[in-house]
């Protein structure tokens, strides 16, 4: 069932908001309807767009001319929104001898869209893949012979997909997917083409216009890094406290295949970089049983950055758990069994993210699959030691709750700490957190790896990373530094941002402080900082006048490199 209604979005697009990101809507077929569905869908998910709907098929006139409406319009985001049954006209136009290349000669087409976007815009694109058409002309043979349009499609489709590896600024929107998942009798709509030029059902149009929403939201910082789970029928059939070890379902027979694919699928999410949590009603030895003892559990304790077990109510651990991790509550997301208490966690915490799991548990991972809530726009090695990282944090806080003092917590961690100029092995890890950190960010500027390249290879520039590390183990890289030179004097902040696993260590005086060595050993004056407020980032507002820095008007404040005393900080750098 879909989340929306067509009509329920057509309503909300209605409304019109300031201050709000902008999308330029680029079509081969007729885009308002998408355009009327994706702005009415991400006021519906509380993150509103204003939207430029360009005039039908008009790719060469808003892309190569600088001056047209899209360029003006100033763009975040620029949706290239291509058609199959163009792509097809085009095929059948092309001699048979010349087919062979079909796809290579599409590709370069987009390839220098891109090219062009990027040379006269800052935005970042969102380039929709083709749904699959079979012509039916070749049958299976289609998927043997370079001729058919079934072989150049999908090829076409594998070029994108190595195309967005290379272009940095580039976000694949996967309408196959889509389709795959409507299947065709719901997903298209060939009066609809006929009359209107557009290829989609309405229905279709809701599902595309939340692809879009998903993407936009993980560029922009919006991502869930957390899944919190009950056990019980939830994790394996039964209750392991009433069934015991040898009554709960799990393992390849029967019922418990079902929960078996699921803890694979958690335990692929937690590869990927998502935190896993335990949250459960249940004596906390009787809980952990199947973990340590059933032979055929594919999580396992070292799984979870947390295990919660005991008789609160689900609402009070999650903010436990939230507040232990350090993350918000609109970036997890809650899988329990039981409708109360969904419920309950809904109705005491609405930011948390609560999918309704179907009652039959052979169907909650399609569900889960369907509902794409774990949508990411960038990939990093560190993602695999995320879990790692966060059980670290624990054992530290344990240490912290034995110290006489956090003075002596703090010395006692043997900290030491990384500053290296950007360099590229690092782009796709300072390219996520610029795009994840959104609490302790001072001006939220966020930036793909192309971006991130330029910065570093830019004179007018300089670029710091800092990595931290302590005798429990490294934290990774966890905050990087820009600045800008304004002239021979002056140095900007143009961004500085940390992971919040971090902070109180005192990481923050010591970027400070390379900050001040590095303006000095570079000839400026002065040091200019910027605090921009947000929703999120309230924690971070005073921080230039805790290091010493001087308020000027509005967000702006100054650091004379001669006035400047260092900040107290225990932690070393590495030599």
């Amino acid at each position: 069932m879909e989340k929306y209604t067509f009509l329920e979005l057509k309503k909300m697009s209605k409304k019109n908001f300031e201050n709000c990101l902008r999308v330029a809507f680029i079509g081969e077929f007729a885009t308002q309807h998408l355009a009327v569905a994706t702005k009415g869908y991400a006021q519906k998910e509380n993150f509103p767009l204003d939207i430029l709907d360009c005039d039908y098929d008009q790719f060469d006139a808003q892309i190569l001319d600088k001056h047209s409406e899209t360029y003006e319009f100033h763009p975040d985001f620029i949706l290239l929104a291509v058609c199959t049954e163009k792509l097809y006209l085009k095929f059948c136009e092309t001699p048979l001898s010349e087919r062979r290349n079909f796809a290579e000669q599409q590709y370069q087409i987009l390839e220098n869209y891109w090219l062009r976007l990027s040379e006269y815009s800052k935005a970042r694109i969102l380039q929709m893949n083709y749904e699959e058409i079979d012509d039916g002309i070749w049958g299976n043979y289609a998927g043997k012979t370079e001729v058919s349009f079934l072989y150049q499609l999908r090829k076409l489709n594998m070029y994108l997909m190595q195309g967005a590896q290379k272009q940095k600024n580039l976000y694949l929107v996967d309408i196959c997917r889509v389709a795959a998942q409507c299947g065709e009798s719901i997903f298209k709509d060939d009066k609809f083409y006929y009359i209107a030029k557009i290829p989609f059902s309405q229905k279709a149009l809701v599902s595309i216009a939340g692809e879009i929403v998903s993407v936009i939201k993980a560029v922009s910082g919006k991502i869930i890094k957390c899944i919190v789970t009950d056990l019980d029928n939830t994790l394996w059939g039964g209750v392991i406290g009433d069934d015991g070890l040898e009554g709960i379902q799990i393992g390849e027979l029967g019922d418990g295949h079902a929960f078996t694919e699921m803890q694979r699928w958690l335990k692929e999410l937690r590869k990927r970089g998502i935190l896993l949590a335990v949250c459960s009603k249940n004596n906390e030895d009787t809980a952990k049983i199947p973990f340590e003892r059933h032979p055929e559990m594919e999580l396992k304790l070292d799984d979870f950055v947390m295990f919660v077990a005991n008789w609160e109510d689900k609402a009070t651990n999650i903010r436990k758990i939230q507040e232990t991790l350090n993350i918000g509550m609109d970036s997890i997301v809650f899988l329990d069994d039981n409708p109360r208490e969904r419920d309950v966690v809904r109705t005491l915490i609405p930011e948390v993210i609560v999918p309704e799991l179907p009652k039959d548990p052979a169907l909650y991972l399609s569900y889960l699959r369907k509902c794409n809530l774990f949508e990411t726009a960038v990939y990093s090695s560190e993602d695999n030691e995320r879990t790692e990282q966060y059980q670290a944090e624990a054992e530290r806080r344990s240490i912290l709750n034995k110290s006489q003092s956090y003075e002596d917590y703090l010395k006692e961690m043997d900290m030491v700490a990384e500053a290296k100029p950007f360099d590229e092995f690092h782009y796709p890890r300072i390219a996520q957190l610029s795009q994840r950190s959104n609490q302790f960010n001072l001006r939220t500027v966020r930036y793909t790896e192309d971006e991130i390249r330029k910065l570093a290879e830019d004179k007018e520039y300089l670029t710091l990373y800092f990595t931290l590390k302590d005798k429990l183990g490294s934290s990774g890289l966890i905050s990087i530094v820009v600045l800008k030179r304004l002239d021979k004097d002056n140095v900007f902040i143009e961004n500085w941002l940390m992971s919040c696993r971090v902070l109180k260590r005192t990481m923050e005086e010591f970027i400070i402080n390379k900050i001040l060595y590095v303006a000095e050993m570079n000839g400026f004056q002065k040091v200019i900082g910027e605090y921009k407020k947000t929703a999120k980032n309230a924690m971070v507002e005073k921080i230039y006048e805790k290091m010493g820095f001087h308020h000027e008007d509005g967000g702006i404040y100054t650091m004379k490199v001669s006035d400047y005393k260092k900040n107290l900080t225990y932690i070393k750098e590495e030599e």
